[in-house]
């Protein structure tokens, strides 16, 4: 039976459809990925699976106690919490179902036997009684720090905690909402290694064409508020989708002929409509009907970047740069030559120093040793500039035409609407103060102000975040094809793939190494990125992490809890063997017609035989530690 199921779902926002009789199912072991434009209703198919947003029409069916568990977009705005209380969260349901059966069982005069059992069941595929152990057995899998606070840890490790709380009720469903967003390379691929291995089914919303590509077993199309499931990889739908749009594109042209051909009979003179046929006519009146109701594909994106006049041939030149924070050296030892044409990536994980070695480079930071020359005629367009200037209060048009309603683009003059439009600015979206925009929409809005500019030196950090498929690849085409210096950091690895011919690689001690090809040749290498982001270290904090605290080592068990240590396992393992009598006991088809007098000792002893498994558990894990201390 499917997990889910939408059967003629329609819904809408104002005047925008984002979905029209739209038909989906998921089955056990799928790994389902969602695509679509920004703004074609991908995260809101994600809300109605959940119930947090109603269809206008239709139906969204869930098989029976199906456990959903989502891992959100945004990072959390409490940060006090610990990440065990993070993380137990996830289990607040499971929780809200042992107290259930706990309060049941403490009124014998309104029991509800059939009750009871469901109530059983459901916590047992939920994942059992014991809160606890749930939480160890994740955190463990995880490598989380169980008693640190969500705020002390960096954007991949909050992240990390997330996930925790997403799997931590064992769901035969998850959602997931651009989870590779602001992760860097090592933690992405840490990310897709848990996700291959989960067990349950999944429903992904990704940028990642990588991540996509390595998990998705089917891709469901979000297209005109129709949904299109493609079977197979992502290269596979690539291939089809193309085969797709041409095929359409035949039979509009053919339609869109027959319709000339009938509205030019009809049209004909007195005597032709005195003696037309009124079938025909019928007809016609059909395939009028038939071309309202179609919806044209949206307009493709169309960017232009402006450059300058060539450069010095000799763009950057620095030999022997070294810098650092605090006593830890970012960059050690670094040269290069950047030549005029070059195409260059930053590859390496948050907080090694991309964006530090990117200032240095164009002069904006003096390193602590070594030096750097820049070559003349270098007109240098920075995105993370960019992004700074952006005044969010102001509308889109006034920040990407810095107030002027005509900007010069490829030698002619523009209106800035319709220069927005090629972004795929609607007019009164164009007219839309910044603050209320998708990241997905600030960062085409971060784009095309850069590409007004005259440049022959592009710096970009980190232009792909949030960006759709389609505006991924206009975007490495413009590239591509431009003619200047081009200097790149991404975690995209596909991205880099296809756009750069060398890369700049952090891989520990500082050392940057340079080396010809993209991400994917870089990696044929067998090397290791620099590893920084451990679980104090902050985002962006510009200094070492600081080493994780050593527990001071205690005295060895002493021979009572060594004893203890050693026995414990087999009384949970009979308390277990005895739980499941009980349960076998109550779950027999006369034990609900047994009086109150023979049902009261059964229940009592499961419950006290419950509370005692997990009185053991919870000794069990804390001897396990004591014992962990003392090695």
């Amino acid at each position: 039976m499917s997990l889910v199921r939408f059967s003629n779902v329609f819904l809408e926002f104002g005047t925008q459809k984002i979905l029209i009789d739209a038909e989906f199912s998921i089955e056990p072991g799928e790994r389902v990925c969602l695509i679509g434009r920004n703004g074609a209703g991908k995260s809101t198919m994600l809300r109605l699976i959940t119930g947090r947003q109603q269809a206008d029409a239709g139906e969204v069916q869930h098989r029976k106690h199906l456990r959903i568990s989502q891992l959100d977009q945004e990072l959390p705005d409490r940060l006090d919490r610990t990440v065990k209380e993070v993380i137990q969260e996830g289990l607040a349901f499971q929780q809200s179902l042992i107290d259930q059966y706990h309060e049941l069982l403490k009124q014998p005069n309104k029991r509800n036997m059939s009750e009871i059992e469901e109530l059983q069941h459901q916590i047992e595929d939920s994942g059992g009684w014991n809160i606890e152990q749930q939480t160890e057995k994740i955190v463990t899998q995880l490598n989380l720090p169980l008693e640190q606070k969500l705020g002390e840890l960096s954007g991949g490790w909050q992240r990390r905690v997330l996930l925790g709380r997403a799997l931590v009720s064992q769901p035969e469903l998850l959602l997931l909402d651009e989870p590779t967003n602001h992760l860097d390379i090592s933690t992405i691929e840490w990310l897709e290694s848990q996700i291959l291995g989960f067990k349950g089914s999944v429903i992904f919303i990704t940028h990642d064409r990588n991540f996509l590509q390595r998990l998705a077993t089917r891709i469901v199309e979000i297209d005109r508020g129709r949904l299109v499931s493609w079977p197979g990889s992502f290269r596979n739908y690539l291939e089809l989708k193309e085969k797709a749009i041409e095929e359409e594109d035949t039979r509009n042209a053919l339609f869109d002929k027959k319709l000339a051909q009938e509205e030019e009979w009809i049209r004909r003179g007195v005597k032709a409509r005195r003696t037309r046929n009124e079938g025909r006519v019928r007809a016609l009146y059909a395939l009028r009907e038939e071309f309202g109701k179609r919806i044209k594909r949206a307009g493709k994106v169309r960017m232009h970047v402006e450059t300058a006049e060539q450069s010095a041939r000799k763009v950057i030149e620095a030999r022997h740069i070294s810098h650092g924070y605090n006593g830890r050296m970012l960059i050690n030892d670094f040269s290069i030559r950047v030549m005029r044409g070059d195409r260059i990536g930053l590859i390496g994980n948050n907080g090694v120093g991309k964006s530090t070695l990117l200032k240095i480079l164009l002069g904006q930071l003096t390193p602590g040793q070594g030096s750097l020359k820049l070559g003349v005629n270098i007109e240098v367009g920075f995105l993370d500039q960019i992004r700074q200037k952006l005044e969010p209060d102001k509308s889109v048009a006034y920040n990407v035409g810095d107030g002027r309603d005509y900007i010069r683009v490829n030698d002619r003059e523009i209106h800035i609407i319709g220069y927005l439009k090629n972004f795929l600015f609607s007019p009164e979206r164009a007219m839309t103060p910044v603050k209320v925009m998708s990241g997905g929409e600030c960062n085409r809005i971060l784009l095309a102000k850069l590409f007004t500019r005259p440049t022959n030196l592009l710096v970009l950090d980190e232009p792909t975040n949030d960006l759709d498929v389609e505006m991924l690849e206009v975007l490495e085409e413009q590239l591509m094809e431009y003619p200047g210096t081009l200097i790149i950091v991404s975690h995209d690895r596909e991205f880099l793939d296809n756009v750069v011919t060398s890369v700049l690689v952090f891989e520990g001690d500082g050392k940057v190494q340079q080396y010809a090809g993209g991400y994917s040749d870089w990696l044929r290498r067998g090397r290791g990125l620099m590893q920084t982001d451990t679980p104090l270290a902050k985002p962006d904090s510009g200094k070492a992490a600081p080493a994780p605290k050593t527990p001071k080592p205690s005295q060895k068990l002493s021979y009572k809890y060594q004893r203890e240590l050693e026995q414990i396992p087999n009384r949970i393992e009979t308390l277990e063997k005895e739980i499941a009598q009980l349960h076998a006991q109550i779950t027999a088809p006369d034990f609900h017609r047994q009086g109150y007098e023979s049902q009261q000792p059964v229940l009592t002893a499961l419950g006290e035989k419950q509370r005692a498994l997990d009185e053991a558990m919870e000794q069990w894990i804390r001897l396990e530690a004591m014992a962990g201390q003392g090695d």
